[in-house]
């Protein structure tokens, strides 16, 4: 499929959902029609991908939970939210979540909190989405779990253009790129569509050099500080205004821009030519003037005032 040969791939697909169903093995059942659901949209055939996923929730819905809802329940709620069956997806997430909750299954938690986010979005909840998305960073932030960093930061980034936080979208979305570049991971091209026209408005309303600004701030972060900024954004107010910006010095202006595009403290020591003791000094009086106690905070401080 993401070499473009759709009837190859929708063969195969049939083929496995005829032996699933022949070996009674609802898993292998439900995972042949999702990929004939995903084969479907990235065909453009949203009335077929749609008959499909419902099809594949059936199948889900009349079996045991347990480890069928383990390897494919999310994959449908996916789908069926792709497909814009969103109350079809609200029923199937309540099933997952409260399964996941029952048996302490936290990456099914997350995933399905997660969905919830993006539901809530999709529905113009941009309050509960930003609850929800928040709620699945934390989890994955107690339990380890680096692998589901990539999808929070592509709805996170979804989340800041809808609210109009075109800056903050780039950088993130900068970030995730960086990410799949990184662990070589394939972006689906469902998703990749999804996200052309958000970038394109937000290329608009920037212009060429501040986008250009948030699209390198945003490759240059660090897994840490791309979370921690995640974690800063999911919840925020689309239109905070920035706390103490007008006591800072020009000088301090240039370190939060320099910590905005993700520098570190020897980093800006060495382009401002100064030692990193001072330049700790001067983002401890930063931080006093603006309460920004961590580097996330100061970076969204750039971003709201347009310095970075």
């Amino acid at each position: 499929m993401y070499f473009g040969r759709i009837p190859e791939a929708v063969s195969d697909a049939r083929q496995a959902l005829e032996v699933a169903r022949q070996a009674g093995y609802p898993a292998g059942e439900i995972l042949a029609l999702a990929q004939l659901s995903r084969t479907a949209h990235y065909a453009g055939d949203p009335v077929a991908a749609l008959d499909w996923a419902r099809e594949a929730q059936r199948v889900l819905a009349s079996g045991e939970l347990g480890w069928t809802m383990r390897f494919t329940g999310p994959f449908i709620i996916e789908l069926l939210l792709e497909s814009g069956d969103l109350t079809a997806a609200r029923r199937s997430l309540a099933d997952s979540l409260a399964w996941a909750r029952e048996t302490g299954n936290l990456a099914i938690q997350a995933s399905s909190i997660l969905l919830m986010a993006d539901l809530d979005l999709r529905a113009g909840d941009l309050a509960g989405s930003g609850r929800h998305l928040r709620e699945a960073i934390e989890i994955g932030l107690r339990t380890g779990l680096p692998a589901r960093l990539l999808p929070r930061l592509d709805l996170l980034a979804h989340l800041c253009a809808a609210r109009g936080q075109w800056a903050e979208a780039v950088t993130i979305w900068a970030a995730f790129q960086a990410r799949l570049d990184a662990e070589g991971t394939l972006d689906l091209p469902l998703h990749a569509r999804r996200r052309q026209e958000p970038l394109r408005q937000a290329a608009q309303a920037l212009g060429p050099d501040r986008t250009r600004a948030a699209q390198e701030r945003g490759a240059a972060m660090s897994v840490q500080a791309v979370t921690e900024f995640a974690f800063l954004l999911a919840d925020a107010p689309a239109s905070r205004p920035p706390s103490g910006l007008t006591q800072l010095s020009a000088r301090e202006q240039e370190l939060v821009t320099l910590v905005a595009k993700g520098r570190t403290d020897a980093q800006i020591a060495t382009q401002l030519v100064i030692s990193i003791s001072t330049v700790r000094s001067h983002l401890d009086r930063i931080r006093d003037k603006t309460s920004c106690r961590r580097r996330a905070d100061l970076t969204r401080l750039a971003l709201q005032a347009g310095l970075a």
